[in-house]
Formats: C-alpha cells, sequence, structure tokens
C-alpha cells in the first residue's frame, strides 16, 4: 500500500478513475493549480476527455490497464464510488490513491455504511438487512410504518429502491432484485433534507462548507440553495457530524453527508458519498475554493482552501432536454454544460448556479 509522501508539485498528473462530469470539473480545477490530470474510463465519449490531454480507456476491472495508468500518476482518486474494490487495492500498490480502498469500501455498501453510521453514535433512520423474501416481511414487521427497500449496492439517483407499505410489498420489492442482497429503511417524515460538503486532508485538516439545502424530483436533485434553514447550532452539528464520520474513516478528500432534517430539528445521516457531490457545485461561485479545487488540495498533499461562502447562492441542475435551452440559461447565472452528446431523460447535463450577495 503506497503511503502518502511529498505534496505533488506543480507540473505533476493526478490520475482520475472516471470521466463523467465530476472528473471533468476535478480536471479543471486541478489545471488551475498548475496540475495535470490523466482520466481513466471504461467508454470512449467521456465528457472528462474534453478538458485533459491525457487519458486512457480500459475496464474498471483491468488490472494490466490500471497498472499503465498508475505509471503515469503520481497520486490518484476517483469521481464515482461503484468501483471494483479489488481494483482500487492493486492501484493503491503502485500509488497513493485517495479517498482510498477503506473509505470505498464501507461507503459502497449501504449496511456496512449505516452500521458504521450508527457505532458512531450519529442518527439514522432504522433499518434491516434483507437478503430473502422472508427476510423481506420479517424486516417489515420490524418498522412502525412504511419503508424503503434499498439494493445495498449500486443505486442512485432513485435507482434500486422502491418505497413499501406492507410486509407483501417488501417481499415483492425483493424478488424485483433478482437475489440482490438489499436493506430497509424506516421512512422518516422529515422536514427538508441537507447535505454538508467536507473535505479532510492526509495530517487530519478538516474544512466543512455551508450546509446547502436540497431538493429532489423523482429522486434526481433539482436545487441546492445555501444559505439553508438550518439554523447556527443545527450547521455547527452537520459539520462536527461530517467531521466525525471523516475521520473514523481516516478519508483524504472531499465527501458529502446527506441529511435528513426532522420535524423536531434533529439531524440524521441518510447516506455518505465518498467524492465531490451535486449539493456542493455552487461553491465553484460561491467560494474561494471549490470543491474541486479542495479535493485535487487533499489528494495532492497540499494544504486545504478556505471553505469559507462568500454569496448566497442557488444552484440548479439541467436534466435532460432542459439542456436544449442553453441560450436562455446562459442569461440567468454560470452556466455549466458537461459536454455529453445525448440529453437523455434525467440525465444530467449540467447545472446553472445563480448568485446573490451575502445576507449576513
Amino acid at each position: 500500500m503506497k503511503t502518502h509522501g511529498k505534496p505533488v508539485p506543480p507540473g505533476g498528473t493526478i490520475g482520475i478513475v472516471g470521466g463523467g462530469q465530476l472528473g471533468r470539473m476535478l480536471a479543471l480545477a486541478a489545471a488551475r493549480l498548475g496540475l495535470k490530470t490523466c482520466i481513466y474510463n471504461d467508454t470512449t465519449d467521456a465528457p472528462a476527455f474534453q478538458v485533459t490531454p491525457h487519458s486512457l480507456v480500459g475496464p474498471y476491472d483491468d488490472l494490466n490497464m490500471l497498472a499503465t495508468f498508475a505509471e503515469v500518476c503520481d497520486a490518484v482518486t476517483f469521481e464515482f464510488e461503484n468501483l471494483p474494490a479489488h481494483a482500487i487495492a492493486h492501484l493503491a500498490e503502485r500509488v497513493w490513491v485517495a479517498p482510498g480502498a477503506h473509505a470505498l469500501a464501507i461507503t459502497q455498501d449501504r449496511l456496512s455504511e449505516k452500521t458504521f453510521v450508527e457505532k458512531l453514535g450519529l442518527k439514522t433512520a432504522p433499518f434491516f438487512e434483507v437478503s430473502s423474501a422472508v427476510q423481506a416481511r420479517e424486516a417489515f414487521g420490524k418498522l412502525q410504518g412504511c419503508g424503503v427497500l434499498k439494493t445495498r449496492r449500486f443505486g442512485y439517483d432513485g435507482k434500486g429502491q422502491a418505497k413499501v407499505a406492507s410486509a407483501e410489498e417488501a417481499a415483492k420489492a425483493y424478488e424485483s432484485f433478482k437475489g440482490a442482497p438489499a436493506i430497509l429503511e424506516g421512512f422518516v417524515d422529515f422536514s427538508y433534507e441537507a447535505s454538508v460538503v467536507a473535505a479532510r486532508g492526509a495530517g487530519g485538516a478538516f474544512a466543512a462548507y455551508d450546509p446547502p439545502e436540497n431538493e429532489h424530483e423523482n429522486h434526481i436533485l433539482r436545487r441546492s440553495t445555501v444559505p439553508s434553514r438550518l439554523t447556527p447550532a443545527q450547521t455547527d452539528e452537520a459539520k462536527r457530524i461530517a467531521k466525525a464520520i471523516g475521520d473514523a474513516l481516516d478519508y483524504v478528500g472531499v465527501f458529502a453527508v446527506e441529511l435528513f432534517v426532522g420535524k423536531g430539528g434533529e439531524l440524521l445521516v441518510n447516506e455518505i458519498a465518498p467524492r465531490v457531490h451535486n449539493t456542493g457545485h455552487w461553491t465553484i461561485e460561491a467560494c474561494q475554493c471549490s470543491q474541486f479545487e479542495q479535493h485535487i488540495r487533499a489528494v495532492a498533499g497540499w494544504p486545504l482552501g478556505d471553505p469559507a461562502r462568500h454569496a448566497d447562492a442557488v444552484m440548479e441542475n439541467i436534466i435532460g432536454a432542459e439542456a436544449h435551452a442553453w441560450e436562455a440559461l446562459a442569461r440567468t447565472g454560470a452556466l455549466h454544460l458537461y459536454g455529453k452528446t445525448e440529453a437523455r431523460p434525467g440525465r444530467k447535463m449540467g447545472h446553472v448556479t445563480r448568485l446573490k450577495p451575502r445576507n449576513h
């Protein structure tokens, strides 16, 4: 396992596994710092390929290709968490990888993630392991009300999950997952959703952005707003939750903690994302150091930047055919289009951020 050595100097190369919009924005942030990037993606049409001269195409579990990739990189990170753990471990034997295989292994699996959070003394929805239709019925019987059955791995933007209101629905939902291990979570009657995007350096330095309030439509993030409705005390608590998680994972890089804000003001951990996050895109314009620059700094062993916010912001995702209205959107705020060729329904094509002077 390669450990962090000296900081990667300007002119060095940061490897990024995954070439979607997050990889693209990470590459742009690295370029601003004078760092090169090499993108590794499993298809040839990756949006990130458009902004970096160095790229490799290969399956994410091709250990020979990954070894070649490691040879040209001074440090490696990834833009999404659904990667083969053994492939990341293979990379880590050859080059410094952050956030690393341990954080990836825990956050890839919803059951291990929830168990990890619970052991830290943090609040979550009630949850139960489900590995059979019989277990699905039994687990539902332990819930006080409705629940959400989710696959333990590979779900995002509402994929791999189903709301259930009876033991029979829970069993049928499990069967629809075709034997994939699952988790049943109690349905949380929350006031709204928030998140905290934070960073941790290799030496333990910690920096958290102001938590945005998040609105979803059809399980996809529609907008993030800062400031949120969280009180100063809740904001401090959200950042404390993130620090506890980052320290326990010995995390290096940017991560996000998605939160439910209960009717009584309590904060419940919904999910951890071991990467830069959609709810932090507003930081590009509203902060001196964006989440993308912050992640590159952490991975490269540089000092963390100041996460302070200098403006109020609303970030809205541009989904599917909405991208065709790019000209009108360009008049309304800071427009980011991700270079994707096909505007499919439910596909994130870009985002726009609108700023206002900070209301102190």
